[in-house]
């Protein structure tokens, strides 16, 4: 077994020195020695297994104390690209980005979920060719897909489990079948817990505690808890649009329950109500349009949502203690309506301690959040230490 453990072959590293390069600050050999502790000719050698894999690029020279200026060397997210998707309830989002998840191209498409696997992955594919070919790059570009679905996901798998608005999802390896297609690996996750991803790293990243609200046709949430994305054990960590309303009316909520979150505040209802008074609303976007258009109806309502959505977030805030909620989703676009009903409830009910420096805010990252997030998913799988040590050799 010595003899064995003498001649195995050692990890050369690279994939961990890569660590320190992706915030695409240029570095030279000797920060990069001073910072790993690793002799200069072992970074050199490392150095130049990333330059060859096309991760690492020159960056110029650093400034010199007296001498030759040493040579810098930076991240290079031009290397390859990343496909994100993002699908919800009613509409697909998908956006190729490089390696540092910046948007290069995208296009939006309504469609619902509802449609089924076999519809809306076909799209997924057609769309991906498309959008890979407008941003003149080949399939062997396409280092890995990040992808968001409206429902609970096991995320080791990537299969939707029970999802109640995706008929004939449920165990459908997602992540197979456009890994067939693509030739890439892929992830798959819930829709909201990728749009909190998106917005902690666009926006905050110097927060730990983000609590993401996303309020469209349905509700749910996504946490980030020291600085990282908490799923829960079967993936339903979030899952706030399916907890009672205290003193709501016994509405049916889809889930079988009455008096849910979703079936009182969410885009949806708040259309449903809002026809019932006879205004023309069928869908979240119809209930933003009439409150720009100034519809009083409609910013009552929307307000009134607000509030319900902050009798059930008052307990989410005093157990998580979180420093930012974001909230998104298409009905946060209807201005300070929804976030000023949300507020009035939180920082009533919710301990003090807990709101002494809390933020409730609309998303920075607006209607970018989902595929911000399943690209930076599929990023920091493909630029993990391992992916980056088995690439290069």
């Amino acid at each position: 077994m010595e003899e064995l453990t003498k001649f195995a072959p050692r990890p050369n590293g690279a994939g961990e020195m890569f660590q320190l390069l992706r915030d695409g600050r240029p570095r030279t050999r000797s920060d990069l020695a001073a910072a790993t502790g690793q002799a200069r000719s072992t970074i050199a050698a490392r150095i130049d297994a990333l330059m060859a894999a096309g991760l690492v690029v020159p960056a110029g020279e650093a400034s010199s104390t007296g001498g030759r200026p040493p040579a810098t060397f930076a991240f290079n997210p031009d290397a390859k690209v990343v496909l994100a998707v993002d699908l919800g309830a009613t509409h697909a989002h998908l956006a190729v980005t490089d390696l540092a998840s910046r948007v290069l191209v995208e296009t939006d498409q309504l469609l619902p979920i509802a449609e089924g696997p076999d519809v809306v992955l076909s799209w997924v594919k057609t769309a991906g060719d498309k959008l890979l070919a407008s941003a003149e790059r080949e399939l062997s570009d396409l280092a890995g897909v990040g992808v968001g679905l409206p429902g609970p996901v096991e995320h080791s798998t990537g299969r939707p489990i029970n999802p109640p608005i995706m008929p004939a999802w449920d165990d459908v390896d997602v992540p197979g079948i456009l890994r067939s297609h693509f030739k890439a690996p892929v992830l798959v996750d819930n829709d909201v817990n990728i749009m909190a991803l998106g917005e902690h790293r666009a926006a905050w990243q110097d927060v730990n505690d983000l609590f993401f609200l996303k309020v469209a046709t349905g509700i749910g949430a996504g946490i980030i808890a020291d600085g990282a994305l908490r799923r829960g054990a079967q993936g339903a960590a979030g899952d706030v649009g399916h907890i009672a309303v205290p003193g709501a009316a016994a509405v049916q909520c889809r889930c079988g329950n009455v008096g849910c979150l979703e079936a009182v505040a969410s885009g949806q209802a708040i259309a449903a109500t809002l026809a019932e008074q006879g205004l023309e609303a069928r869908s979240s976007a119809d209930v933003v349009t009439l409150v720009r258009s100034g519809e009083l109806a409609a910013s009552t309502a929307v307000r009134q949502a607000g509030r319900d959505i902050g009798a059930v977030l008052a307990a989410c805030v005093s157990m998580l203690n979180p420093s930012i909620v974001a909230i998104g989703g298409i009905v946060a676009e209807a201005g300070e309506h929804l976030i000023a009903g949300i507020r009035e409830v939180v920082y009533q009910r919710s301990l003090p301690l807990a709101t002494q420096h809390l933020r409730i805010v609309t998303s920075q990252t607006r209607g970018e959040a989902g595929v911000l997030g399943a690209s930076a998913m599929a990023v920091d799988h493909v630029l993990s230490p391992e992916a980056i040590d088995a690439f290069v050799a």
